[in-house]
């Protein structure tokens, strides 16, 4: 297992955590000393050795929050899961970030083939001709507020644009409008449409889940751009996505639970210990 520090070796909370740990420990040892008298050429060796076993404590503790790659964390009364893992091999249903126009045309222009999006379109779906069918034809994609333009001046892909955050359901997959493309066909998002993107997500997300669990990417991660915040990080997204949806106010019930996946090769851009800091009050 490949060790990257994550976390400073004298972080607040991991210190708190660790003293907090020793209390217990410390009473026996208090305890211990009385009730048995340590003879006096060996009460320096004997306070060596406690020292020492406190501070390789503290260096496990240390130690192991740079290597989580897992959280469970309470928010709403839900069980909210962030690890490492692959989209496809959860249970629940699946969300997939699509563009505004729900394009699925994998050429590597539009879509790329490397992409949870492209994934999803080469290997799950057998006839992307019957799934266009039913996003054009679908009733909720249909409705007021839904169907937000219709872009007459793209040369490839469709031209209907929905809100951001829209949902279509397609078995166990949740396909959702995430990002805005500009007339090169580049996905792009200003921070604003991001959270506006969320919000509407999770009231959504609300609407189909009927007591099952959701399975969520690090949305915005990868290709998107975000327009004047070029060094957004992965971690920064994460925290954005947790804090969606404690303001969004919806519960998931036992024993459905929210799970955010990291993909293998952003796990070490994300700081899981700090995650627990961040969310101790939700």
């Amino acid at each position: 297992m490949r060790f990257k520090k994550k976390v400073n070796f004298f972080n607040r909370s991991l210190l708190k955590e660790w003293l907090t740990f020793l209390s217990p420990i410390s009473v026996v040892v208090t305890c211990i000393s009385i009730a048995i008298s340590i003879p006096d050429e060996y009460k320096l060796w004997t306070l060596m050795l406690i020292l020492f076993f406190f501070a390789l404590i503290y260096f496990i503790l240390w130690v192991r929050a740079n290597l989580l790659d897992e959280r469970k964390l309470t928010i709403n009364n839900s069980t909210v899961t962030i690890k490492v893992g692959d989209v496809f091999e959860e249970s629940g249903l699946k969300v997939i970030a699509f563009n505004e126009y729900f394009d699925t045309q994998v050429d590597n222009k539009i879509i790329s083939e490397a992409t949870l999006n492209g994934i999803y379109l080469k290997n799950m779906i057998q006839d992307v001709k019957v799934l266009d069918q039913q996003i054009e034809q679908d009733e909720h994609l249909n409705s007021d507020g839904i169907k937000v333009g219709y872009n007459e001046t793209r040369s490839r892909g469709k031209k209907a644009k929905y809100r951001l955050g829209t949902i279509f359901q397609h078995g166990e997959y949740l396909l959702t409008a995430f990002s805005k493309f500009d007339n090169k066909n580049r996905a792009y998002l200003q921070m604003n449409d991001y959270i506006n993107f969320l919000l509407n997500f999770w009231n959504e997300v609300d609407i189909v889940y009927n007591g099952r669990s959701i399975v969520i990417p690090l949305l915005g991660s990868g290709l998107t751009r975000f327009k004047k915040y070029e060094m957004i990080t992965d971690q920064e997204l994460l925290e954005l996505l947790i804090w969606s949806f404690k303001i969004s106010k919806i519960k998931f019930t036992y024993p459905s639970t929210v799970s955010i996946i990291i993909h293998e090769s952003k796990k070490d851009k994300i700081n899981f210990y700090k995650i627990k800091e961040q969310t101790n009050g939700l």
